[in-house]
Parts: C-alpha cells; structure tokens; sequence
C-alpha cells in the first residue's frame, strides 16, 4: 500500500471512529457522506480502488460506505446546482 492510500485509509478510519456512537446504518450513511462532500474526485477515485482492491486496513463501515458509491467522481456541488428552468415559480426569491 502507497503512502498516500494508507493515509487515505487512516483518515476513513478516523470519519468512521467520529460516527462510533451512531447506530451502523447512521455511521454507514455519515461516512459516505463526508467523503462525497469533502473529499477531493482524486482521493474518492484513490480509496475506491484502494476498497476494489481488497481494501486492506479499512474498518468495514468505511468498506460498507464505500460500497455504495456509484463512482468516484461525485460532487455535492453537481447534486446542488440546475438551471432556473428547472426549479419552477416558487423557487425565485423575487416577490
């Protein structure tokens, strides 16, 4: 394993020590959460490889929240962003 995919790993480890509390299916959804909006395409693209791969080191709800990414490139800002035309009357600030 690089030393950049072990930090990666490290940090996963550390968003899923942050959730320990929750119930699995909270610290699954917190975890997938977290790495789709902070995390960087690169590094998403690095730790999804790093968990096809075997995923050697991951705790397994950062391997489970890993699992449901469609892929690495997703952006919070994509999910957030459309065309005026789209949001219909209601959704101007204008009176």
């Amino acid at each position: 394993m690089s030393d950049k995919v072990a930090k990666l790993v490290r940090m996963a480890n550390q968003i899923a020590g942050f959730f320990t509390p929750y119930p699995e299916a909270e610290r699954v959804a917190g975890v997938a959460e977290h790495i789709r909006s902070f995390w960087t395409p690169a590094m998403r693209r690095d730790i999804l490889a790093h968990a096809a791969a075997g995923g050697e080191g991951l705790d397994p709800v950062v391997a489970a929240a890993l699992a449901g990414f469609a892929s690495g490139t997703e952006s919070p800002a994509e999910k957030a962003t459309a065309h005026p035309r789209d949001l219909g009357q209601a959704a101007g600030d204008a009176g």
